[in-house]
């Protein structure tokens, strides 16, 4: 074989697939809004795009029909959205679930902040009239049945987390007109947090709304994750799956041991009875997989960035949740978290490891981010690269559709 050959064949292997198709399990391009022009030429074939707060949310529906219906020569789209409102934002609704927390905008601010900004008149003067969240979630909701495939997200918790100070004049005069408003956008951080509290209760009732209509879920989590699973484990109490003993799986092996043997015998019974015996009619359980649940039925931890310890409970075979991992290039690969995400990497099932840019832009860049953090995870697994992203569409096919 020729020297010019074997450098053929080498590109070949490392070429990267896109053949598969590569799917980004969680982005934000509505940041950009000007990047959302880019996506129908990008290499990815689905983007997932994340909505975070009342800024975004009609911007990415609006994203999303529009890119959809340029696209619709293909099999899959190119875009699927999602609806929530991340824990950065929750300070700005108000739990309207207790009569006693229909308060008014300064009252309401200085209850879920800590410290408390009752005596800081310039910043809660800069914050805006809270929502409710009942018209929150009636406006989730909606969205939701508009988009069959549509997520919940992003949620979730944030113990880390501080509001940005209020706006001063400089401020405004030099922010990015191309950023969609809401964010942080370089103002620097406030003493302000939002209580912990507060956070489960917004998360809570985003949750539900997800296993009302049995959808997917993208779950933010910053030094919370044993508060993510306490919240979690509240809303599965009372529907865990059964955990057989080890004597109990000895025993179903040896009936099942037993039915083998006897199978001949059993085969001709059941032909026999066949034309007598009505057939069992099928749990109400696996009749339909779009029955109201009071959790989602498939969660997300987006760029996961905790131990490998929590995700023995994230995946205990009680749980009747099916928790997937995704992992991002700029936050996982990158930095002290690096060694920290590659041991989570090589201790996940190989079915539960998603993929996701988290870019504020699509374009390009997106494109790499994406092919980064594959590469990495076929590497740190030792996948063959196609093998690897066959896995990686596999996992993201089932996570969205189930």
């Amino acid at each position: 074989m020729s020297t010019a050959q074997t450098l053929q064949d080498l590109q070949d292997v490392n070429a990267f697939p896109w053949d598969i198709g590569v799917f980004d399990v969680h982005c934000h391009p509505t940041d950009t809004m000007a990047s959302i022009a880019d996506i129908p030429a990008m290499k990815a074939r689905t983007l997932t795009i994340m909505a975070t707060r009342g800024e975004d949310q009609e911007l990415v529906q609006e994203s999303t029909m529009s890119v959809n219906k340029a696209n619709q020569s293909s099999e899959e789209e190119k875009v699927i959205p999602a609806f929530g409102w991340h824990p950065w934002f929750s300070y700005q609704i108000l739990d309207d679930s207790n009569a006693s927390n229909l308060v008014d905008k300064d009252a309401h601010y200085s209850t879920v902040l800590a410290p408390s900004p009752s005596e800081d008149v310039e910043f809660l003067k800069g914050l805006p009239e809270p929502k409710r969240l009942s018209t929150l979630i009636a406006e989730t909701r909606d969205r939701l049945k508009r988009f069959p495939h549509a997520l919940v997200g992003e949620v979730g918790l944030d113990k880390s987390f501080r509001l940005p100070g209020a706006w001063t004049p400089q401020d405004l005069e030099d922010r990015d007109k191309g950023m969609t408003p809401g964010s942080r956008e370089g103002r620097p951080l406030s003493p302000y947090k939002v209580k912990i509290d507060h956070q489960k209760s917004v998360l809570k009732a985003q949750l539900r709304l997800a296993g009302e209509l049995r959808r997917p879920v993208s779950v933010h989590s910053v030094q919370s994750h044993g508060a993510v699973l306490v919240v979690l484990r509240e809303l599965w109490k009372g529907h865990e799956k059964k955990v057989m003993s080890r004597r109990e799986r000895q025993r179903l092996q040896d009936a099942e041991g037993a039915l083998s043997d006897d199978e001949s015998a059993g085969t001709e019974r059941d032909q026999a009875n066949d034309s007598e015996t009505p057939q069992q009619k099928p749990t109400e359980e696996h009749t339909s997989d779009t029955k109201p649940l009071p959790f989602p039925a498939r969660i997300c931890m987006h760029s996961y960035s905790g131990p490998v310890e929590p995700i023995r409970q994230f995946l205990h075979e009680s749980n009747p949740s099916d928790i997937y991992f995704s992992f991002s290039a700029v936050i996982n690969f990158s930095g002290l978290s690096s060694r920290k995400a590659l041991d989570v990497i090589k201790a996940l099932p190989a079915d539960r490891i998603l993929i996701e840019s988290d870019l504020h832009m699509a374009g390009t860049q997106m494109d790499k981010l994406l092919e980064d953090a594959a590469r990495q995870i076929c590497q740190v697994r030792g996948w063959e690269l196609r093998e690897g992203v066959h896995q990686l569409a596999a996992n993201y096919r089932r996570f969205i559709f189930g």
